[in-house]
């Protein structure tokens, strides 16, 4: 029995050059006008379904694929073979549910994350039931704090203040009162709001990571949705992070490389001593245990990696420049001997 060929194309109203937004876009259109809670008329159902049908397929890349390929002809070659052989695509029509959590499903991240239009809820979608069908939950909010190494070494409190839209107080985002729209909100079930969200940073945070506070994100019907932090961790002047472990560049200088010295080291917890030992010479590292950042997961810390840098003065006094005039001739051999001759 010969097959019908549909247009998807020209169902969803979309050239077939259309790119997966442009696809997205016109589903979400059409099934706006056409689900059977929606629209009237006895033909709302099948036109939603091939609605359904068409976006389908066309979101598939493989499935697009094939159509584009095979024509007419696409959906008899991709129904599964005798015996078991290898098949295409098959499509399955399952229960949508209500008519809300349709659109939750369906339109939930297309939200808008600001203003929203007059007269609809949170989905933008009018209930039947005379309110507006806002989601229980609320939108996810991200923000982006910029911390410095100490603070992402200790720990930190930031107070972060938002400007958000939330259920109105009044109508509790139906947009009207007793079947007249809300005075407060002017039917839009929606308010712009300030509120302070006081938020601890762990330490050991480090630049990518996101910190979670749940039910601090933006206002729903029943719950609100979660904030998420991006961490920056600001470049310090004196140490370099890599993963857990602090690194940092010691100045010495030429006496205490050659004879050893007891010295002073800044770290994220204070200053500690560290002993240099006789002729140490420039570039040598030395490790402090537990004095890196703080692991976020799994406990401990990581270390601190001390690479001390010989720096010798550019303003040498006379009488400075006799001793080293006497070590060279103490010490006439050269480092560089053992290079091979060109």
């Amino acid at each position: 029995m010969a097959v019908e060929f549909k247009d998807y194309y020209r169902i969803l109203g979309v050239d077939r050059s259309a790119d997966d937004k442009a696809i997205k876009s016109a589903y979400r259109k059409l099934a706006r006008k056409y689900h059977p809670d929606v629209a009237k008329g006895k033909d709302a159902g099948e036109r939603f379904r091939e609605i359904t049908e068409a976006y389908e397929v066309l979101s598939d890349p493989e499935k697009r694929r094939r159509y584009d390929t095979l024509g007419p002809d696409w959906q008899r070659q991709a129904q599964p073979g005798p015996a078991g052989q290898p098949g295409g695509m098959h499509v399955e029509y399952g229960d949508l549910g209500d008519f809300s959590e349709f659109f939750r499903t369906i339109f939930g991240d297309a939200a808008p994350r600001g203003r929203r239009a007059p007269g609809f809820g949170r989905g933008g979608f009018e209930d039947l039931s005379g309110g507006f069908g806002g989601s229980p939950r609320g939108d996810d909010v991200q923000a982006n704090v910029t911390i410095t190494l100490e603070e992402a070494y200790s720990g930190t409190r930031k107070t972060f203040e938002f400007e958000m839209e939330e259920p109105c107080p009044t109508c509790r985002g139906a947009g009207n009162v007793g079947g007249k729209p809300c005075a407060t909100c002017r039917g839009s079930g929606w308010q712009r709001a300030r509120r302070d969200v006081d938020v601890k940073i762990p330490a050991g945070v480090r630049s990518g990571q996101r910190v979670r506070v749940a039910g601090e994100g933006g206002g729903g019907a029943q719950h609100r949705g979660d904030l998420y932090l991006a961490v920056t961790v600001a470049p310090h002047r004196d140490f370099e992070r890599k993963g857990d472990d602090i690194m940092l560049a010691l100045p010495i200088t030429a006496p205490e490389a050659a004879l050893g010295a007891t010295l002073e080291v800044p770290t994220l917890r204070g200053k500690v001593s560290m002993k240099v030992p006789p002729a140490t010479s420039s570039g040598r590292t030395f490790r402090l245990p537990g004095y890196g950042m703080p692991r976020v997961k799994g406990g401990g810390a990581g270390d601190q990696l001390v690479t001390v840098r010989i720096v010798m003065p550019s303003d040498l006094k006379p009488d400075e420049k006799e001793l080293y005039e006497r070590l060279k001739t103490l010490r006439s051999e050269s480092p560089r001997s053992g290079y091979a001759q060109g």
